[in-house]
């Protein structure tokens, strides 16, 4: 039986810090129609990784954006190495030693590595100019230090999601705080970039910086951190050491239910044949690549970052046009030259960045919902919208996702992460789209929610809809897929029945 008592201290970090880093206590927020967080305490010793857990919604973002300044508490109190401080700003948290590192990426795309790292912090030459072979160097030192290969003269907007991630890592590491946060750090690394990046952590966590590690990946929890809290609902619920408690203990903590299946795959009846795609080639990205979905099938796509997973299934959809090969819906040669093209012919694509190809974070929940299918005959009359049928529908899909939101006026920029994938999610339901290309559909969500996923792909499959399921975490391509496409540099190296599919086989293709 758990208890809510605080564990002993690790042992004592080398270094100078020593010592509680950072310590809230009673800290509330609210936003229009939620309570965020409701009497919230945490402590960050020094040399330490904290992991923080909980749902989507359950305030652990809310926060860390407190904690680094981003947003100021209702109530409550913060102490920073024993003093009381008042965080007004990113900029006032930075220069008092805390950096965060958010989960979604906050790069300038047209600016270089290095103008990235060092923005507003820029070396100058005598002349009072920016001195840029002297910041090309400072970032090849820093980069050095954390053995990342990345060019620091490369453009961002060039470079993969997951090289942003370690040019965000190496950013904050940069500032040489005593408090580093980091958000889903690893959300877009393969598992040799996580080793990497675990190895950074490690190197930090002994020189006595205190490090809050945001994951909803329990494996990680288990690997690399000292302790962690629990939040659920806006509430705190407790603090172990990782070393004391098991997985399902967690997750009870967690979501206040036993969680029995996690990949709660049907067997469904499979049908003709509704996508067939061969010898599909983008010119420089992927070639020769060639496959057929069913009826009620769930092709796993798995592969490494940068292997072309997502680059299939944007010309699919009509995103980057291919330059050979041939789409076959329904029997039918088609060619799908914008996502409009796509979408008319029964398809959705849910894209793998939220922020980048997904959410419109400064509009509203219904905007973002209905704007599938503000062309759809059945939601236009006249020339005009039936609003009041399409918000109905988006009411229902609030429901059967569990959004957690006062309202569907609510602003998605205000959700959590995993709340504006269920938008986006809902935004495809809406459709009702016969094949479905759902790329990392839980990148970001929490376990709960991780079912409630899988369950709904799962009913999908059942109606009959041909699902294309895209995942780097291979435990849900091998839980949810009927069969596994795996993917090497551009290039299909194999499909593996669910029968015959495992971890072992899947690197195998995945990393010849």
């Amino acid at each position: 039986m758990l208890t809510r008592t605080e564990p002993q201290p690790p042992a004592a970090p080398r270094g100078q810090r020593a010592g509680d880093l950072l310590r809230v206590e009673g800290i509330r927020k609210a936003f229009p129609g939620v309570l965020a967080l409701d009497d919230v305490r945490f402590t960050l010793r020094a040399g330490t990784v904290h992991a923080l857990m909980g749902e989507n919604g359950a305030g652990k973002s809310t926060l860390m954006k407190i904690i680094a300044g981003i947003q100021e508490p209702d109530e409550g109190t913060i102490h920073l190495r024993g003093e009381r401080v008042r965080l007004t700003s990113p900029l006032d948290a930075l220069e008092r030693g805390i950096a965060m590192i958010h989960q979604e990426l906050n790069l300038m795309g047209p600016m270089t590595v290095a103008e990235n790292i060092w923005i507003r912090r820029e070396p100058r030459n005598v002349l009072g100019l920016i001195d840029h072979a002297a910041m090309r160097r400072n970032t090849q030192a820093l980069f050095d230090r954390l053995k990342i290969d990345i060019d620091p003269a490369a453009s961002v907007e060039d470079l993969s999601v997951a090289a942003r991630q370690m040019i965000e890592i190496a950013r904050a590491v940069s500032y040489d705080s005593d408090v580093l946060i980091m958000d889903e750090p690893t959300s877009a690394l393969t598992e040799s970039e996580v080793a990497h990046l675990f190895d950074i952590i490690r190197d930090l966590r002994a020189h006595g910086i205190g490090i809050v590690y945001i994951t909803h990946k329990m494996n990680e929890l288990f690997e690399i951190a000292d302790e962690f809290s629990v939040f659920r609902d806006g509430r705190y619920i407790g603090t172990h050491l990782s070393s004391a408690v098991t997985r399902d203990d967690i997750i009870r903590m967690m979501v206040g239910r036993e969680i029995t299946n996690m990949f709660p795959k049907e067997t469904v009846p499979i049908g003709d044949v509704v996508l067939s795609v061969r010898n599909l080639t983008l010119a420089g990205v992927f070639e020769d690549v060639s496959f057929d979905v069913h009826a009620g099938e769930i092709l796993g796509f798995a592969g490494l970052v940068g292997s072309g997973r997502s680059n299939v299934a944007e010309t699919i959809f009509g995103v980057t046009p291919a330059t050979a090969g041939e789409i076959r819906v329904a029997g039918e040669a088609v060619r799908v030259g914008s996502p409009h093209q796509a979408m008319k012919l029964g398809m959705a694509l849910l894209t793998e960045d939220r922020k980048e190809t997904g959410c419109f974070l400064m509009l509203d929940i219904l905007e973002n919902m209905q704007m599938a299918v503000l062309r759809d005959s059945d939601h236009v009359r006249f020339g005009f919208v039936e609003e009041k049928a399409i918000s109905a529908r988006c009411e229902e899909m609030v429901d059967l996702l569990r959004i957690k939101t006062p309202s569907l006026d609510q602003k998605i920029g205000n959700l959590s992460g995993g709340n504006q994938q269920k938008v986006l999610i809902a935004r495809w339901l809406l459709t009702g789209p016969r094949i479905l290309i759902l790329d990392e559909p839980t990148r970001g969500i929490d376990v709960g929610a991780k079912a409630e996923i899988h369950r709904l792909i799962s009913a999908l499959a059942g109606k009959g809809v041909a699902i294309i399921m895209i995942s780097s975490e291979l435990p849900e391509i091998l839980g949810m897929s009927d069969r596994v496409l795996v993917m090497h540099e551009g290039h299909a190296t194999g499909i593996l029945d669910r029968s015959e599919a495992d971890q072992v086989r899947i690197m195998e293709l995945a990393a010849r």
